[in-house]
């Protein structure tokens, strides 16, 4: 009984989306390095922000490894990078629900029997001023078809909005809502999934509309919700040190490299790197796992 639950917990996963951002997790693989790079050709008409949703990718994501298209018109036939790949966030411990606000991604680490998984959604947060809080939080309410109660900050701010928005397709929240143990903060769906991979919410966190049934249906209520800022990640893919690199939250390159090299020297990886490597990684701020090895 146990392998078949295993069995339905992976095609359940797998199957939600054929490019999906799903992986198994292995207790006994020391690589953090998860996923891989890919590449598409691009259709006619096609843009940079239908592509990562076609991908499971934010729009920070798409457009930080692909700087030499055009967003909203990158072109028929050219070829975009698919970045299907990341540096599990350092925590001390990988439980629960993980979300690294540098790269607008979150991670949800569970373990079905012995067999340890990991499934990774892209998300929209809080702009500028309605920042989305970091620290240690958990789920204390889940939510079908959710009713919007808008705050009052927010009618000040759209007088034209009513006190109480239905569920339906008008609803900001979409499909699902999650509340957190700071009772302003949602994890919730969306009617304006182009939002997803930008700073565009009041503080919660949404997900992509086929996205948040999957992390709704998964999570079960009181699951532990770590919410943090690592624009610099460093890790293994076997013998190789990578090295993925985020400009989201507007620090300058020399700060960059600075936690570059407290997060390199922290692992004890400092001494396997090729500095103009870890130079360019740092520049280029790519948003994916760059080999920086000697």
């Amino acid at each position: 009984m146990k392998k078949v639950s295993i069995i339905i917990a992976l095609l359940l996963l797998v199957c939600h989306r054929a490019d999906a951002a799903t992986q198994v997790f292995s207790n006994n693989n020391s690589d953090s390095v998860i996923g891989s790079v890919t590449t598409y050709t691009l259709m006619p008409g096609e843009s940079l922000i239908e592509v990562a949703r076609k991908f499971d990718l934010g729009y920070n994501e798409i457009v930080a490894a692909n700087p030499g298209l055009d967003p909203f018109v990158p072109g028929k036939g050219n070829t975009a990078e698919i970045p299907n790949s990341w540096i599990l966030p350092d925590v001390r411990t990988r439980e629960g629900i993980v979300i690294n606000l540098s790269e607008l991604r979150l991670f949800f680490f569970y373990q079905v029997g012995p067999a340890k998984f990991i499934r990774t959604f892209p998300i929209g947060i809080g702009t500028e001023g309605n920042d989305t809080p970091t620290g240690q939080f958990a789920v204390i309410e889940k939510t079908v078809r959710p009713t919007w109660h808008v705050p009052a900050s927010i009618r000040e701010e759209k007088p034209y909005l009513p006190a109480v928005v239905p569920p339906g397709p008008e609803n900001p929240l979409g499909s699902h809502a999650m509340r957190l143990s700071l009772p302003s903060i949602l994890i919730h769906g969306t009617n304006k999934p182009w939002g997803v991979g930008r700073r565009v919410s009041h503080g919660c966190i949404r997900l992509y509309p086929e996205d948040i049934p999957v992390l709704f249906n998964s999570v079960p209520k009181g699951v532990k919700v770590t919410i943090l800022t690592q624009p610099v990640k460093a890790g293994l893919k076997g013998e190789r040190v990578y090295l993925e690199v985020h400009g989201e939250d507007g620090k300058s390159d020399s700060e960059l490299f600075s936690d570059a090299a407290s997060v390199l020297a922290k692992k004890r990886l400092l001494g396997r790197i090729d500095t103009e490597k870890l130079y360019r990684a740092v520049q280029e701020k790519r948003g994916m796992p760059v080999d920086i090895s000697e």
